[in-house]
């Protein structure tokens, strides 16, 4: 009997979900630094809403890293030296994001690119 009502409540969790627009996956979009400018190796990323994790390569001698900012969400991953990864896991709502490198003046120096959530 409990085993049903278990089994019962995941089901109307995931209906919920479902109804209200929630996604239940994840998606992990991948760039990289460029290896000579202050530039990523795109400037439009694109992922379905729900769990986006934004992993970024660094491929550059010096350290980058990886953001992403909008709509309520404002988060870093870390700094990373050559051949480091930096990544940031945020749940987004479909809508136009910034993803950028936080280091300091290089998102003003034009490291930075909109990510498109669906």
């Amino acid at each position: 009997m409990s085993r049903r009502i278990l089994v019962a409540a995941a089901l109307a969790t995931m209906i919920a979900f479902v109804v209200t627009g929630i996604s239940l996956a994840s998606s992990t979009v991948r760039l990289k630094s460029n290896p000579t400018k202050l530039r990523f190796s795109t400037s439009t990323l694109h992922a379905t809403h729900g769990r986006v994790t934004v992993r970024m390569t660094n491929v550059s001698k010096l350290k980058h890293g990886i953001a992403v900012e909008g709509h309520g969400v404002d988060k870093d991953g870390r700094i990373v030296a050559k051949n480091g990864v930096s990544s940031v896991t945020v749940t987004l709502k479909k809508g136009r994001y910034e993803f950028y490198c936080p280091v300091k003046g290089h998102k003003a120096a034009g490291m930075k690119g909109t990510l498109i959530v669906s």
